[in-house]
């Protein structure tokens, strides 16, 4: 839940021999792909998806996105909308009640009878409900690749509770799974798949200067707590938010190539447990303080990981003295070298029957490189 909204401007159809490239096959491979478009971070993968199709050639693709009212997808004409499933969030928490109420079920079975598939030779979901479900009705196979169906596998898990592994199991079923995680935990999981290709990495961060993503928290009860710590500057993005600057408050509204200009410049980011945003970071080493989602088990799931691993700091609370001390402490980031994943999988899928999932873990994970960055 991460990457920014307009990551999906990049998200096109893929049509036949993109780029110049022979096909895999005599003619196209039809590709349905899902996205679920509630977090950015899907939409984020998405965009590195797509491009890498594009590059691997012999794919016409046909994208489906829900989750997400379509005005606010700040998207091209070139998908497929439905108005899907997603959740209700309130002050750093998932809202049960408000989440049941607020989706449409009955739109979303119709929505599930309303897909035609059999023209498809190929379904894959990142974690998208209506396209998962009219697969499953339909009888057809579908590949979900995503960061949820790294947890089909033994990895670390937190906040589990009835409504959380139901959600899990049966929001968007896939029939096989390719799950993404930041660590293999000796599981056949892939890395993650990173879109840092819009900016230049070229550019030195800024002593003092923090990036803040937190969608989910209060932005006013945010702003007012930030304004109380001295001597560092905070970039805040929201979709609610303009661009102003007062002291050491620096509002911005969503903007996919602000955000990751600012990302690459800061010296340090607050954020919630979203996966995509935190692979970002790693990639980039930068200090990480991160606060789940509050009943979220991914992101509950996600802080565990990163505790384990040493790669972030982890919160429950955000005041002026937990934000203040971390800042302000020594620590040890980490900066992690992946492989070009989105090419992989693109190259992959063509392959899957002769190359298994865990042939292609394996080989991902060796050009994977870990270094420690003191500070």
């Amino acid at each position: 839940m991460e990457a920014l909204q307009d990551n999906n401007a990049d998200i096109e159809s893929v049509g036949h021999q993109a780029n110049g490239r022979q096909p895999l096959t005599e003619s196209p491979v039809k590709l349905l792909y899902g996205v679920q478009g509630t977090g950015n971070g899907h939409i984020s993968r998405a965009a590195a998806m797509n491009k890498a199709l594009a590059a691997q050639g012999g794919y016409d693709v046909t994208w489906v996105m829900s989750g997400r009212p379509k005005q606010k997808l700040m998207c091209c004409d070139k998908y497929e909308w439905y108005r899907g499933m997603t959740f209700a969030t309130r002050n750093g928490k998932i809202q049960i009640l408000d989440t049941i109420v607020g989706n449409n079920v009955p739109q979303f079975f119709r929505d599930i009878g309303s897909i035609p598939l059999d023209d498809y030779d190929l379904i894959v979901t990142d974690f998208e409900p209506v396209v998962s479900w009219a697969a499953k009705k339909q009888g057809r196979e579908t590949l979900g690749i995503g960061h949820q169906y790294a947890f089909y596998y033994s990895m670390p898990v937190a906040g589990k509770n009835i409504f959380s592994e139901m959600t899990m199991k049966y929001f968007a079923p896939a029939s096989n799974n390719v799950g993404l995680h930041w660590h293999h935990f000796d599981q056949p999981v892939l890395p993650p798949i990173v879109d840092m290709h819009s900016v230049s990495l070229d550019q030195q961060p800024v002593e003092n200067k923090v990036l803040v993503y937190l969608p989910f928290e209060n932005q006013d009860a945010l702003v007012k707590m930030l304004s109380e710590i001295p001597g560092w500057n905070f970039y805040i993005y929201h979709a609610d938010m303009e661009d102003y600057n007062n002291g050491n408050i620096h509002t911005r509204t969503i903007s996919r190539t602000g955000f990751k200009n600012d990302l690459v410049t800061a010296s340090a980011l607050i954020t919630n447990s979203g996966f995509e945003l935190i692979s970002e970071c790693l990639t980039l080493g930068k200090k990480i303080l991160t606060k789940p989602l509050h009943g979220q088990i991914e992101q509950l799931s996600n802080a565990r990981a990163l505790s384990e691993l040493g790669y972030a700091t982890v919160t429950s609370k955000l005041d002026p003295k937990t934000v203040s001390g971390w800042l302000d402490s020594d620590t040890t980031i980490y900066r992690v070298d992946y492989p070009d994943v989105a090419a992989a999988i693109a190259s992959w899928l063509d392959k899957r029957d002769i190359v298994s999932i865990e042939q292609l873990s394996s080989e991902l994970w060796a050009k994977t490189s870990v270094r420690k960055i003191s500070l």
